[in-house]
């Protein structure tokens, strides 16, 4: 950051408006992503920056391949950085600093197969087997409010499935389901 970025939001900070700070990324200002996660599966958490000074960050990227990597086998893939572009700006678009409580991310072809002979709607050539793919709540949204937010960035596939409790986001071709 440089001086004046730090002057900006010294003076944001005093006159009570740290709500905004969170926004100077729209000014070029402050050029931060940052996301939290809780894995419903592993129980294991994960708070982390993967985007700063105009770039993502490696190693973040790193740990959230591991993070989102299939739990069953262990295996991973490179996710998809837009993938994380776009839960982050649903999480603005909300006004919400919610964690993300991840069912799925990756999967494997095993496991993809797996779950799709046992049937429950999973795609034989699933977004998930590319790392494009993620099945998220977000704890202080209803889901059809995240559907919806979803829906109107037009940037991927979004499903809902009131019963499990959740919404399959992608970057894939723009489809609903």
């Amino acid at each position: 950051m440089n001086p004046v970025q730090q002057r900006i939001l010294i003076c944001l900070i005093s006159v009570g408006l740290p709500t905004a700070t969170m926004h100077l990324s729209d000014a070029g200002a402050l050029d931060v992503k940052q996301l939290s996660f809780y894995h419903t599966h592993t129980k294991e958490k994960l708070d982390i920056v993967y985007f700063e000074n105009g770039e993502y960050v490696a190693s973040a990227l790193k740990e959230i391949n591991r993070y989102l990597g299939d739990f069953r086998t262990g295996d991973m893939t490179a996710m998809d950085p837009g993938l994380l572009d776009l839960i982050y700006d649903i999480r603005e678009t909300l006004g919400s600093r919610g964690t993300y409580e991840v069912i799925s991310a990756y999967r494997s072809p095993k496991t993809n197969e797996m779950l799709h002979a046992m049937g429950g709607g999973v795609a034989r050539n699933s977004q998930h087997l590319l790392g494009t793919a993620i099945d998220v709540r977000l704890e202080d949204i209803p889901i059809e409010v995240l559907r919806d937010a979803a829906l109107s960035m037009q940037r991927g596939g979004v499903g809902f499935y009131k019963k499990s409790n959740f919404v399959p986001i992608d970057t894939g071709r723009v489809r609903r389901w």
